[in-house]
Order: C-alpha cells, then sequence, then structure tokens
C-alpha cells in the first residue's frame, strides 16, 4: 500500500466515522432533516430488531419522529466501531461496513411517566433516572456518493433492555 492510498483509506474511515456520529446526534437531537441527508437515495433503516420498523430511510424518519415524542431527552451512544472497506487489490473502494455497538438511554415524557415527583429517580443537576434502556449492534452498509459517504442501510439488532421497576407498586 502506498503512502497516497494508505493516506485515503485513513481519510475514509473519518468521513465514515463522521457519518456514524452524525446518525448518533440527529436521532438524539430529533434532526429528522439531517438524518435523511445521512442515507443515499435508495437508503434503508430496519428497526424490526428493536421492536420497530423497516423501510426507506425518508419514510423511517418521519416514523422516528413520532415515536422518539415519547422519549424527548434521549442521548445514545455508538461505541466499539469496526470498519470493513472494501479492498480492491490494496485500494480503497466505494463499499463499507461498520459494525458498532449502542447503549441508548431515554427518558420518558412527564405525560407518560407515571407518578411525578418520584424522588428515587432524582439525579444531580435536575431531573431523573433513564426511564428506558437499551443495548445492542448496528450494522451500518455505507456507499461513496459524489456528496461523500452515505448510509444506504442501518439495521438494528436490540440485545438487552431495561426498564426501571416502580417502587411501591404491586
Amino acid at each position: 500500500m502506498t503512502q497516497r492510498v494508505a493516506l485515503a483509506t485513513v481519510l475514509d474511515r473519518l468521513a465514515i466515522d463522521a457519518v456514524i456520529t452524525g446518525y448518533a446526534v440527529a436521532v438524539d437531537d430529533g434532526d429528522w432533516s439531517g438524518y435523511r441527508d445521512l442515507f443515499t437515495a435508495d437508503g434503508r433503516a430496519d428497526y424490526r430488531g428493536a421492536g420497530g420498523r423497516e423501510g426507506p430511510a425518508h419514510e423511517i424518519a418521519g416514523w422516528l419522529a413520532e415515536t422518539m415524542r415519547l422519549f424527548p431527552v434521549r442521548q445514545h451512544l455508538i461505541v466499539n466501531r469496526r470498519t470493513d472497506l472494501q479492498d480492491l487489490g490494496g485500494y480503497p473502494g466505494d463499499r463499507a461496513e461498520v459494525r458498532a455497538d449502542y447503549l441508548n438511554p431515554m427518558l420518558l415524557a412527564s405525560g407518560e411517566r407515571g407518578e411525578a415527583g418520584d424522588p428515587d429517580g432524582a439525579v444531580p443537576g435536575g431531573g431523573s433516572a433513564p426511564d428506558f434502556v437499551s443495548g445492542g449492534r448496528y450494522t451500518f452498509d455505507l456507499r461513496r456518493t459524489e456528496a461523500g459517504w452515505r448510509i444506504r442501510g442501518v439495521v438494528v439488532h436490540e440485545k438487552w433492555r431495561r426498564m426501571p421497576v416502580a417502587s411501591g407498586r404491586a
């Protein structure tokens, strides 16, 4: 591998990492236009592995916008990223796959929380502990486009979820 090819590979990996980070930020911030922009024109998202839907990314963005209203506070983390770039005989290609673990804590909207003012859920600085936490793995299929790297497909494989047990309830 030449130094020029090695540099191109590093730049591709950085660009791909920026797309994956952009995905997490768009979902957490509710930036559904930004979410759509991260995908190729034929991009698809599959959330069935976490109890959701599958379909074209532009349609799934609408479904997410509606669903995530239940969780106005969310901050999911995408970690342990493993990126496999297409190898064309020592040169990087235009396809990549990223497998990455996620941790997704979320707070329910106040009207959905049940008993208000539960001191057991309080955390320093206000707010409360997450009502819902899940973890699993994403598989991203990416393509190089004229606009840069974009997601052609994302599949969510939820491995676990936890909802805190309400104290004092039968």
